[in-house]
């Protein structure tokens, strides 16, 4: 039986702040870059603070790697019709608070902006976006590039390579079918599982240091109301409700006490949320 493993929305929050963790962190991101990456920073962001009360649908982590590159990972649930705008935003406010006054625009650091969502962001029918800039030519069609000067001077072989990149990761959209190394990653964002036969890098460390019993009890304890505030928070108890007109309230209840149980909840929290008897929650 897989033990249970906290939600990577807590690991950003509380553990992959650690240095001890930041294999974690650098497995995921070494996989969805497709190179290696080497965390030398964890620098400060928006939500540095441990505020469950106000940062309870979203968690951000700002780091720099071995190539003085900033990278930007941000975890949100609730939806957010102008999520695009606010993608754009954090880059500029990056790099227009981290360019020094009388420092040349070629010192300007390369941002990555790493988005996974738990919402339906845009119209499309994918799981994972790329976006980068290019230029192209409106009459030839092809992409303009780098001089060899500016290759030599800025260390980059294209222009893309000089402005902010974004990825989103739209969670809910993924089939839970693995099928490359970032599949692997996401199974765990959406499951809180990983599953044996995963080989992706980072996951085993995932699984040896993201364990909920290795917790501290006051850290559990922190972990369930976090959980309990966000599940809140997602509407999952009053969607369960609603459900209930239809399968009937009792069935409801227990299909949210399962899932509830899944997730490691102890059997005293399942009771306040669901209101089921005490023996029916042990026998699930």
């Amino acid at each position: 039986m897989n033990r249970t493993l906290v939600s990577f929305d807590w690991a950003l929050k509380r553990l992959l702040r650690q240095k001890a963790n930041f294999a974690i962190l650098e497995g995921f991101l070494s996989v969805l870059l497709k190179r290696n990456i080497v965390i030398i920073n964890l620098l400060e962001s928006e939500s540095n603070a441990n505020d469950d009360e106000q940062k309870i649908n979203r968690v951000d982590m700002l780091v720099e790697n071995e190539q003085k590159e900033r990278l930007i990972i941000e975890l949100q649930y609730s939806k957010e019709f102008d999520y695009f705008q606010r993608m754009l935003f954090a880059t500029s406010k990056h790099l227009t608070e981290t360019l020094q006054k009388g420092k040349p625009y070629q010192d300007i650091k390369k941002v990555f902006s790493i988005n996974l969502i738990y919402f339906d962001l845009g119209y499309g029918t994918d799981y994972v976006y790329h976006g980068k800039t290019e230029f192209r030519g409106v009459h030839q069609n092809d992409v303009l590039a780098l001089s060899a000067k500016q290759k030599e001077l800025f260390q980059k072989e294209d222009v893309y390579a000089i402005y902010p990149e974004y990825y989103v990761i739209k969670i809910n959209n993924f089939d839970d079918v693995a099928r490359d190394s970032l599949d692997e990653w996401i199974y765990y964002f959406k499951n809180n599982e990983v599953k044996d036969e995963f080989k992706a890098q980072g996951l085993a460390e995932v699984k040896a240091q993201l364990q909920l019993d290795e917790l501290s009890e006051q850290e559990q304890q922190a972990y369930e109301k976090h959980e309990k505030m966000l599940l809140s928070e997602r509407g999952i108890i009053s969607t369960a409700r609603i459900e209930g007109k239809a399968e009937g309230e009792q069935q409801a209840r227990i299909k949210m006490a399962k899932k509830m149980k899944e997730k490691g909840f102890t059997s005293e929290t399942i009771l306040e949320m669901t209101g089921l008897p005490m023996d029916v929650i042990n026998e699930l």
